[in-house]
């Protein structure tokens, strides 16, 4: 019989995960494994593989693989769901732990019941981008695609982002432009995109095309960025909700020098064996 990977599904707002156990389970090389695991007609199908690892930094380490295959930062849907599966598989019964990632340790809290608050750290950084000199923030830099004019801004919550503002995010052209985006030589370490709109002061809406993966039904690293880049443009309040396709999550800037901080949901799908193919 076949050598067999026990995983478990979950989602955060729609954005969806495979856990995989490395505390519990002597676990194969995931890099060549990932992608086929991901794939949502040959394998369990997800938006992204999260690990469970020991750390020597923080509480745990969270590994990340997107639908590609390639290695990421961060995830802040992801952190929720793998915080959840620490507390329900009886490895953590804290109320806050330390997340090794490659973006550095973030601090989930549990705000239940099966929702979390995330300390995402102090915006705004520069993400890798020829858009702009300098160390801060860059806002509404003109970029042309084709024929489309856009107004780019871009912050790093711990992985790269690249907003967008458009009139109608259900009727942008997500697919064909966050390709585009992505692979675009003014970010290259590539970049996760978000098509926004604002609602109120209170409430924006957005669409997300994340690297490695496309488009996905929420994006909590990219909520922030979004919430970010649109407090600094002074058109939201300092607390506001991002409506997404998958639901909603509640973002907080107190102030410049403050942390920001995400509140979602998590949420167990099923568990299971994937059998792996025999070498």
């Amino acid at each position: 019989m076949s050598p067999a990977l026990s995983f478990t599904k979950m989602h955060g707002a729609g954005n969806d995960f495979i856990v995989l156990d490395g505390l519990r389970d002597d676990l194969p090389e995931l890099a060549p494994q990932a992608a086929r695991l991901c794939d949502r007609h040959l394998g369990i199908g997800a938006d992204q593989l999260l690990v469970v690892r020991a750390s020597q930094s923080a509480d745990f380490r969270m590994q990340i693989f997107n639908a590609d295959g390639s290695e990421v930062e961060m995830c802040a849907n992801g952190i929720r769901c793998f915080y959840k599966y620490l507390r329900d598989r009886g490895h953590t019964d804290a109320d806050e732990i330390g997340v090794e990632t490659l973006s550095g340790v973030v601090r989930p809290r549990w705000a239940g019941p099966d929702r979390v608050r995330v300390d995402m750290g102090r915006p705004p950084a520069k993400i890798p981008t020829t858009l702009a000199s300098g160390e801060g923030p860059v806002l509404d830099v003109p970029l042309q695609l084709g024929e489309h004019a856009l107004e780019v801004s871009s912050v790093s919550m711990g992985n790269p982002h690249a907003v967008v503002y458009v009139e109608d995010p259900e009727r942008a052209p997500v697919a064909e432009l966050g390709a585009r985006l992505e692979h675009h030589p003014a970010f290259p370490n590539r970049v996760n995109v978000e098509f926004v709109r604002v609602e109120s002061r209170t409430r924006i809406r957005q669409r997300t095309w994340e690297r490695g993966t496309g488009e996905t039904l929420a994006c909590g690293s990219g909520a922030c960025a979004a919430a970010v880049v649109s407090i600094l443009r002074g058109v939201v309040d300092r607390t506001l909700r991002v409506e997404l396709r998958g639901g909603e999550l509640e973002i907080r800037w107190p102030d410049d020098a403050a942390s920001v901080e995400m509140t979602g949901p998590a949420a167990e799908v099923y568990s299971g064996h994937y059998p792996l193919p025999e070498d």
